[in-house]
């Protein structure tokens, strides 16, 4: 695959639970990177949102333009992954999202995104831990090293 940046990993554990009801989903999935010391790792999760906030990225302003929905969404996939920024486990996700008559609606996950209820699968990947840093030609935090 001519221009792509990978690194090999090793898994490592692998946790399946229950998210904490009225919480923001980033801080708590941080919260438990920290306390398992999981500094890199893939998840998925489905559940229900009581509000949400979901934005796009403006690639020519190199800006994400983010908007504020409180109304109650079911979850039909968020998934992103786990790595490091300023030293420190950050939580990359996208996230898609239902409401009641059927209409759907996503994009990348930010706070304040409180959680319902929600279960997650979080698999730990081993190795050195992918660093986000700044990306001259994005204006995004992209991985560095690869």
């Amino acid at each position: 695959m001519d221009g792509l940046m990978v690194r090999q990993f090793e898994a490592g554990r692998r946790f399946v639970g229950r998210l904490p009801h009225g919480r923001d989903i980033l801080a708590a999935i941080e919260s438990f990177c920290r306390k398992q010391s999981i500094s890199c790792g893939v998840f998925s999760m489905i559940g229900a949102v009581s509000s949400a906030t979901i934005g796009a990225y403006d690639q020519g302003q190199q800006v994400y333009v983010t908007v504020k929905k409180d109304a109650p969404f079911e979850i039909l996939h968020c998934g992103g992954n786990i790595s490091t920024r300023d030293g420190e486990p950050f939580v990359h996700a996208h996230i898609v999202l239902a409401d009641m008559d059927g209409n759907v609606t996503g994009g990348h996950l930010f706070s304040d995104t409180i959680l319902f209820a929600g279960e997650i699968d979080i698999q730990e990947l081993l190795g050195p831990p992918l660093e986000r840093v700044h990306d001259e030609n994005t204006g995004l935090k992209l991985w560095d090293g690869l």
